[in-house]
This record gives C-alpha cells, sequence and structure tokens, in this order.
C-alpha cells in the first residue's frame, strides 16, 4: 500500500478500502471478459427482479392464499432463482463456490443467519442456500428497481425499530431465517468494521438462536464496496468458500440485562467469523 510517508488513519475508508496493494491483472482478456459478464449478469438480475416483481409474483397471489402461504412460496421462488444466478455464474466462469454444509443450510429453521460481507452478491449465495430466508435490507433499496420482491418479502432497516422487531419476530415464528450483516456494510479490504448490536438485540428480543455463517475465498474486488462498476477480480475468477460456525445458543444469554447481552453476542459473532477467517483464509476481518 502506498503510503507517500504520510501517517495513515487506519479508520478512513480511504485506508479500508484502499485498491493500491491489489496484484496486476493476471490475464488481461480473461479480466475483460470477467468484467463484460459481470454487467450482463448485472443487467440479468435486474431484469429477473422486474420479471418475478410483475409476473411471477402476482400468479403466486392469485392462486396461493392466505398471504403467510404466498410468502413462503415467493421465497422458495426467490431461492431457486438465486441458485440458478449462481449457477450462471459457475457456467461463465467467472465464479465458484464451494459449500462443506449445504445441506444444513437448507434444514435451518428460525435462526438469525449472521454473515461478514466482502461482495454484493453474499445475500444471494445466502438466499440461494437457505430455502426460506427472509432478511433486513436498507431503506433505499426498497425504491430501486428491487422494490417489487424487497416490499413484499423482505423486512427494511428505515422502520422504526418496534415495527421491525414485530416483523422479525411473525417472520421467525413461521420457521423462517432472518440474514443480517452485522457489520451493516462490507467488508473492508483492511483492517475491521466494527459489528453493529442490532442483530444481538434482534436475537435477544425474539428469543432466536444465532447461525454465524463465514464467507470466505479469494479477494472480492469487483464486487466490494467503492470498487469500480466495470472491475473485476485481478487474479482470475472469484472463489466462495461458505462455512457454517458453531450456533450460538440465546439461552446462554437471556439472563443477562439486555444492554450487556447484547454486547456480549456482538462480540461473540465477531469472534466466530474473525477466527474462521483467520484459521481459514489468514484474513483479519
Amino acid at each position: 500500500m502506498e503510503t507517500n510517508n504520510e501517517e495513515i488513519d487506519i479508520n478512513s475508508d480511504v485506508y479500508r478500502y484502499d485498491k493500491s496493494d491489489l496484484p496486476k491483472v493476471k490475464n488481461r482478456l480473461f479480466y475483460i471478459y470477467g468484467s463484460l459478464i459481470k454487467l450482463f449478469l448485472y443487467l440479468f438480475f435486474g431484469t429477473g427482479s422486474v420479471v418475478l416483481a410483475v409476473i411471477v409474483f402476482p400468479f403466486l397471489k392469485i392462486t396461493m392464499h392466505p398471504k403467510d402461504k404466498f410468502q413462503k412460496a415467493a421465497r422458495a421462488v426467490v431461492s431457486h432463482t438465486f441458485r440458478f444466478f449462481i449457477g450462471m455464474m459457475n457456467f461463465f466462469g467467472v465464479a465458484h463456490f464451494d459449500v462443506p454444509d449445504r445441506a444444513k443450510f437448507r434444514n435451518l429453521k428460525s435462526k438469525i443467519v449472521v454473515a461478514n460481507h466482502p461482495s454484493m452478491i453474499d445475500v444471494v449465495c445466502l438466499i440461494s442456500l437457505i430455502p426460506n430466508a427472509d432478511c433486513i435490507v436498507r431503506g433505499s433499496l426498497a425504491n430501486s428497481v428491487y422494490a417489487g420482491v424487497i416490499r413484499q418479502l423482505y423486512i427494511v432497516n428505515s422502520l422504526g425499530y418496534d415495527e421491525m422487531i414485530d416483523l422479525c419476530k411473525q417472520s421467525l415464528a413461521k420457521g423462517t431465517n432472518l440474514i443480517i450483516f452485522p457489520e451493516g456494510t462490507r467488508t473492508p479490504r483492511h483492517g475491521t468494521n466494527p459489528y453493529k448490536k442490532g442483530s444481538a438485540r434482534i436475537a435477544f428480543d425474539t428469543h432466536s438462536d444465532i447461525q454465524p455463517v463465514y464467507i470466505g475465498g479469494t479477494d472480492k474486488y469487483g464486487l466490494g464496496k467503492y470498487d469500480s462498476f466495470f472491475s473485476y477480480s485481478r487474479s482470475g475468477s472469484y472463489h466462495y468458500n461458505i462455512y457454517m460456525l458453531p450456533e450460538i445458543k440465546i439461552a446462554d444469554y437471556e439472563s443477562l440485562e439486555p444492554q450487556i447481552a447484547a454486547k456480549r453476542l456482538t462480540d461473540k459473532m465477531h469472534e466466530e467469523i474473525a477466527g474462521a477467517a483467520k484459521k481459514i483464509d489468514n484474513k483479519i476481518v
């Protein structure tokens, strides 16, 4: 990383998302190919979201009653669609995915699923693995091209806490798993993000166990925060290794005061994910 002999502020985004230490492009033709395929997949993903919202979901609403049955079916459709999207990335050779605990992901029920967040497709990966997945998403996405899907299935973080926690309780009570990224933003290339207590508070207030997940593999340059829209991995295709970590039992923390429990749960989440990152990929997250 270039410092120009100036003192580095390790808490600044300039340092944390710095790209100056990236390797040179290994294969220029493949880099161009990967960038073009990535743009095609963006377009495909956006178009698919519109098709789901305009054609598939209205059909499900007509044929599936009541609302709970529709949402369960719609979430399964989204999971299958995301699985197909992941398959396309494999087919084009731009990304490869290794999930040792694939069957266990399918069998999750009423868990708070927390993970590190190295790339913009992390939620796609997790929902493709978990058929009955709900998630908390940025409120701004409810006004994007994905609005037709998000507003019908997922919980936006712009709601008041009481309203949001009620929706989380309802979702988890039906056996749905709630995906949350405790960092609140994408994992930086250098250093760490502080884990926010929101996921711990939700777990405590809904009396739900926490399932930590580590998303590892190669560097995700091109899919990270602040990366150029036209950028792609400089070392070849992306490799995703997704690991299910030991479950955190909420019962072990329910005797504590809420604020203390939230702090300890948050620390435990970070400890599990950071420990896996160090052990598996020798990374600090």
